[in-house]
């Protein structure tokens, strides 16, 4: 596995794909695909992105507990790269919609990404506007110096192509 990239996976890369565009009726080797990713150990989650996703009872909840991607719990590095990704600036504080509750785990999404020296696979976009309440992973993973990338840049870096088939 040495030389071979890691992925952190943020919540909405399996949220928003499992809803929408690689809704696993349509695409299930999608699902295999990271799965088998898992089992490789090049992909991982933090505990507070499974438990996100657990949240809601649902078909996703049960694919992912039946899933072999790795859940990595916060240990001292994760907690020495929080620490530093918040003393860093303090609109890293931003990261969470403390008013709703939301985006609990995209500070955990980062430090682990920092700690396994990862990079971050998300939905998310970089907020530009200097006036914006809050800010996004991408703005805080490039303060921090951790590479970031969406889910089809991910795709595309390990080389997968999908095939069509008529059932």
């Amino acid at each position: 596995m040495s030389g071979q990239a890691t992925y952190c996976l943020d919540a909405n890369v399996l949220i928003q794909s499992w809803q929408k565009y690689y809704n696993p009726r349509l695409c299930p080797d999608y699902w295999t695909l990271l799965s088998e990713l898992g089992v490789q150990g090049r992909v991982f989650m933090p505990e507070e992105v499974q438990k996100e996703i657990l949240r809601t009872e649902d078909d996703l909840s049960a694919w992912l507990k039946s899933s072999n991607i790795p859940v990595k719990s916060i240990d001292g590095k994760v907690a020495e790269c929080l620490g530093a990704m918040y003393a860093a600036d303090e609109r890293h504080l931003t990261l969470v919609d403390n008013t709703k509750g939301r985006s609990l785990a995209d500070p955990w999404v980062i430090a682990h990404a920092m700690a396994e020296n990862a990079a971050v696979v998300t939905k998310e976009e970089k907020v530009t506007a200097a006036n914006a309440k809050r800010i996004k992973i991408p703005n805080v993973c490039d303060k921090m110096g951790v590479r970031w990338i969406n889910d089809f840049e991910f795709l595309e870096e390990l080389g997968v192509r999908f095939g069509c088939s008529l059932t």
